[in-house]
């Protein structure tokens, strides 16, 4: 069966011939660059793909059913054959490989895909991943090769979900726990240092071919200065950085600096309430903010304006006309309309209620934290105050409904996978259109692109009449990588990304030393 969704890019695959010169040493020292190092910011909490570890589907330690190939279409993995709809949609039909194993020796089988599936529906096993797979009603084995998935209702996206890592039935039963990984992917965990780092060794059993690389340390780093500088000092082989310190690796010897284009928008969720609830405000907001000064001044370049949460990296759904003009003058005009009166220090208020809000974003995050400033100083302009505050994660999550988020995320596979979470009613941040939700619905439900594609269009004129946040921009994610290695594959990447997800290493098993 064809891919559901049309290609978004053509892969580039960047090496060149006569690129096979004399390489730099490796940051693990070894003769034959058979390992590598690289810097993560982030340490995951998990390693269970239902617990969240590998939703966008690479891991390096488990496979899905289907993989994303790097024009966002999807193709077998664990699978032998795509996934076959049934004429009303409500189920699709998975056969299976035969010849895969599990790191711990066993046999891969349908057994193990109904345990892995029933405990995401499972309320009682607590996976995180239950969300995002509502249609999902059921799974059985139909015979010793194939599973059938049953729907609640047509879910065109649903082959990009079967991307979730398939653990064996063995591990599964009761509420979900962190174990030692066992999953049937390139590698296997040999150690895990907490705050420190993650050993990997290749799957020597590997049904896709042993890894020539074959052993990943992923050492985890969260300041960006600090990773540049022991990436500088030789420790590492490669690394996400922002884009103005990976600038000064462009001359480096050795090292080459990578920019991926990207799925993964940045904006501000505005939760229901008498200021951030209010029509007329979030309508002046959007008109307020730079988007253009933003990329061009913080991003340095690197990002694109974005006005909904349908991303340029999925053309054939995006409603060109569906955006905001940065009208400052505009945005004045709706807030005096609407009866927010400046005040003597300039800040709006209207029956008593003043124009203030808190907006949140994660501490530590740089790129976050300026756009949160540059936000602020833009609603300052018209009258609005926003506070800022920056916390962990921890003290964020609780106070999604109330406070404001400089929010992040996205996926360039499918605009259902981008929208029906944050936009559909019910939402973490209380937004409610109905006809925001009809066309998300009508997306979810039909099979054909181009039906697909109006009601994706109709779902951003919706948004942009009554928003209910205010996006802001694609970030791209900037990298530098070691040039000792073959294979690099230029992507899309989602908001997930890094030496353990998507980025320069998301094919690493396929890569081969110079």
């Amino acid at each position: 069966m064809r891919s559901l969704l049309p290609p978004l890019v053509v892969a580039a695959v960047l090496v060149a011939a006569g690129c096979t010169g004399s390489t730099t040493p490796s940051a693990e020292g070894t003769s034959d660059n058979s390992a590598i190092v690289l810097a993560d910011p982030i340490e995951p909490t998990t390693l269970n793909p239902l617990l969240g570890y590998g939703r966008e589907g690479v891991s390096k330690l488990y496979d899905g059913l289907v993989e994303h190939r790097v024009d966002g279409s999807v193709r077998p993995k664990l699978a032998a054959d795509p996934p076959t709809p049934s004429a009303d949609g409500l189920s699709w039909t998975v056969p299976l490989r035969e010849d895969v194993k599990f790191t711990d020796g066993t046999s891969f089988g349908p057994e193990d895909v109904v345990a892995t599936y029933r405990a995401l529906l499972d309320p009682a096993s607590g996976s995180t991943e239950r969300a995002s797979f509502a249609e999902l009603t059921g799974v059985e084995q139909l015979d010793l090769h194939t599973v059938r998935f049953t729907l609640a209702r047509p879910w065109a996206a649903f082959p990009h979900t079967l991307v979730l890592g398939i653990l064996p039935s063995e591990a599964l039963g009761g509420p979900l726990r962190e174990v030692q990984p066992v999953g049937t992917g390139p590698y296997r965990l040999v150690e895990w240092r907490k705050g420190d780092r993650l050993v990997l060794e290749a799957n020597a059993s590997y049904f896709g071919g042993e890894p020539k690389i074959r052993k990943l340390t992923v050492v985890f780093v969260p300041d960006d200065n600090t990773r540049a500088q022991r990436l500088q000092a030789g420790d590492f082989d490669g690394t996400a950085l922002p884009p103005r310190l990976a600038a000064s690796f462009g001359s480096a010897n050795g090292m080459r600096v990578i920019t991926h284009r990207t799925a993964d928008l940045r904006a501000v969720t505005l939760p229901g309430g008498a200021v951030t609830g209010d029509s007329a405000i979030r309508m002046a907001l959007n008109h307020a903010v730079n988007r253009k000064g933003m990329v061009d001044n913080l991003l340095g370049g690197k990002g694109a304006e974005a006005s909904t949460p349908v991303p340029d990296t999925l053309p054939e759904f995006v409603e060109t006309g569906a955006r905001f003009a940065y009208d400052k003058g505009l945005a004045e005009l709706l807030l005096d309309q609407a009866g927010w009166v400046r005040g003597a220090d300039g800040v709006r208020t209207r029956d008593g209620v003043v124009a203030r809000f808190t907006l949140m974003y994660p501490i530590g995050d740089v790129v976050r934290a300026d756009l949160a400033t540059a936000f602020a100083a833009d609603a300052k302009a018209v009258g609005i105050d926003v506070q800022l505050a920056g916390l962990g994660w921890d003290a964020v999550t609780p106070r999604l409904g109330v406070d404001a988020l400089l929010h992040g995320g996205g996926t360039p596979f499918d605009p259902d996978l981008m929208t029906y979470q944050p936009l559909h009613t019910p939402n973490p941040w209380g937004y409610s259109n109905p006809q925001v939700d009809a066309a998300l619905d009508t997306g979810r439900s039909l099979l054909d692109p181009a039906q697909r594609a109006a009601a994706y269009k109709q779902l951003q004129r919706a948004y942009v009449a009554a928003p209910g946040m205010v996006v802001l921009a694609t970030v791209q994610h900037t990298y530098v990588v070691r040039e000792n290695w073959n294979g690099y594959q230029e992507v899309v990447d989602p908001h997930a990304h890094g030496a353990l997800s998507w980025g320069p290493w998301w094919n690493l098993e396929k890569w081969t030393p110079r």
